[in-house]
């Protein structure tokens, strides 16, 4: 079985054991009040146990929905924002070939009418269909994308559009679901007790996922797995440890995490993981900043700065051990590159010493390095990885005293904007 493992060895030498062990215990207390579902947000904890929890008739029906949709579409257009795409673009992106043909097109992310026109352009003699994610169905990215792409897509298919469309979005109301019941459109549920940034392993993640080719039953194992191992009465397990590690060395002073990655496939599950803290435990004058980098690319623009800058930063490091053995460096006659050292060696060694040299450069510096092991990548491990992000964010957000659940200063800008726009309250 592939494991995801955590390594500390690089963070310990930064904070005293004594605090690491008091913390270590807070982190379990509340691990167990999220169990218990007595703690902030608790209202939000479906995502907790939803590994285990998922029908395998659900899965069954994503699976059945989507192949009908490929039997008459090119591309399938998901249509969200933040949580409501984040997590499948992630997965995606990770287990897609660099540049292979993708059947996927994401949209509603942005508010560019260049984007979005090119995008109507590119689909004008193209088969395709629509997703659309949006659990109240006002957000306006995605609601001005959807009403754009609607039209063009029934001004090509006609009355057949409906079975073209699939909404995910609150199966209690809202502008979206009574649109979707008005015009028959096939519907998925988002859970009422998940917010989206914990929602990938929902049908907001697992339609995108499902279309694209890629096995979702292994992306929940993944989780379950995950979720078995993330017990409470499991104290120590690895949600526990990354919390505690996070808040200790918040306490010291370091209030920047950066999420680093030497697999640059996994540049969306940094963004997803950006959202996912950041916007968990951002309040109250609170939280760590999370910040994200793509080494070796970023050693040559931030390299500098993480060595030698100011000391309130540390780093998260994922890094994938798969050894593809694709190319090997070979001999040349005459060493003119001066780069025959390397011969015999793959890109994957390289890339591993690279990683080594790093860390040992960074914790030497004085910047303390967590380090995140995949074994390879693919749906199992994905899904024990998002699994592991989601549990050791809420754990840290307890810990730090906020409800790692809500987002109430996400609204400010948008009451802002849709004053401006001229929108009636």
């Amino acid at each position: 079985m592939e494991l995801i493992s955590l390594n500390l060895e690089h963070t310990y030498k930064f904070a005293d054991s004594q605090d690491c062990d008091q913390v270590l215990q807070i982190a379990n207390e509340k691990n167990l009040l999220l169990e218990q579902k007595t703690g902030p947000g608790r209202e939000f904890l479906g995502w907790l146990n939803l590994p285990s929890q998922t029908p395998k008739q659900l899965l069954n029906e994503i699976k059945q929905t989507v192949e009908k949709l490929r039997e008459n579409s090119d591309y399938l257009i998901v249509i969200g924002i933040g949580g409501s795409y984040l997590g499948a673009k992630a997965t995606i992106s990770a287990l897609s070939q660099f540049f292979g043909k993708s059947n996927i097109i994401f949209a509603g992310f942005n508010l560019s009418e260049k984007y979005l026109y090119e995008l109507t352009q590119f689909l004008n003699d193209k088969d395709f269909s629509i997703c659309v994610i949006s659990k109240s169905g006002k957000t306006l990215e995605p609601a001005v994308s959807f009403r754009v792409l609607r039209e063009l897509a029934y001004k090509k298919y006609g009355n057949k559009t409906k079975e073209r469309i699939i909404v995910i979005t609150n199966p209690h109301g809202g502008d979206l679901l009574n649109l979707a019941k008005h015009n028959g459109y096939k519907i998925f549920s988002i859970p009422d007790d998940v917010g989206g940034r914990y929602s990938v392993l929902t049908p907001v993640g697992l339609v995108p996922i499902a279309y694209a080719g890629f096995d979702i039953e292994q992306l929940i194992d993944g989780a379950r797995v995950m979720e078995i191992h993330s017990s409470s009465a499991n104290k120590g397990n690895m949600p526990e440890l990354y919390a505690t590690a996070r808040n200790v060395l918040y306490s010291k002073g370091f209030n920047i995490e950066i999420l680093t990655t030497y697999s640059p496939e996994l540049a969306y599950v940094q963004r997803w993981w950006q959202q996912l803290f950041g916007e968990s435990e951002g309040k109250d004058n609170k939280g760590i900043f999370p910040a994200i980098a793509t080494f070796t690319t970023d050693l040559h623009s931030l390299g500098q700065y993480i060595q030698q800058g100011p000391r309130n930063m540390f780093e998260t490091v994922i890094f994938n051990h798969e050894k593809p053995d694709l190319i090997q460096i070979k001999q040349e006659p005459v060493d003119y590159d001066e780069l025959n050292f390397l011969t015999g060696k793959t890109i994957q060694e390289i890339n591993e010493n690279a990683f080594l040299g790093t860390v040992q450069a960074h914790v030497d510096g004085g910047v303390p390095n967590i380090i995140i092991n995949l074994p390879k990548i693919n749906e199992f491990t994905l899904g024990q990885l998002f699994y592991f992000f989601e549990r050791s964010c809420a754990i840290s957000g307890y810990i730090l005293g906020v409800n790692p659940f809500d987002q109430p200063g996400v609204e400010a800008y948008k009451c802002n904007m849709f004053r401006l726009l001229g929108k009636k309250s």
